[in-house]
């Protein structure tokens, strides 16, 4: 497989949905406060709105959005998990924002430790007071070296 990497289209919206959905359909401790109908014109909203990136085979397999470098979702379809493609959207941002922040759930151990491998840093930590889902979160930032360059 050769992903490649392109900007999302309305279109899209129904299969970033189902990569969203797959996610939370597998994860115990995430509440479910929308259905997949919501979670479509979510999407679309998402892609309207924000800049939603999508790495692709012959579908879309990943997907990663973000508003000014605020990362909102970076999400892998389970059969292309640990592939990379997280690390190639999040490469891909790394280029195009000098700063980046993303909330992760404190729950989720293995965006954690994606993120941190990735060279972000913990900047604080919430009681999920504040998020929808009410769940602890932790606000992770990363800043590009000074010294890398940058095309």
């Amino acid at each position: 497989m050769t992903p490649t990497l392109r900007d999302a289209r309305p279109d899209d919206a129904p299969a970033l949905a189902a990569i969203l959905r797959a996610w939370l359909d597998e994860t115990p401790w995430m509440p479910k406060l929308h259905t997949p109908d919501e979670d479509r014109v979510f999407l679309r909203n998402l892609i309207h709105t924000q800049t939603v990136r999508v790495a692709e085979d012959t579908k879309p397999l990943a997907f990663l959005a973000m508003d000014r470098g605020l990362i909102g979702a970076l999400y892998v379809a389970p059969p292309a998990r640990n592939m990379g493609l997280g690390a190639l959207l999040l490469q891909d941002a790394q280029q195009r924002e000098p700063h980046l922040t993303c909330w992760c759930f404190q729950a989720n151990l293995a965006a954690q430790r994606f993120y941190l491998r990735h060279g972000f840093t913990t900047a604080r930590e919430t009681d999920g007071a504040l998020n929808e889902e009410n769940l602890p979160d932790l606000c992770l930032v990363w800043s590009r070296p000074k010294d890398a360059a940058h095309d």
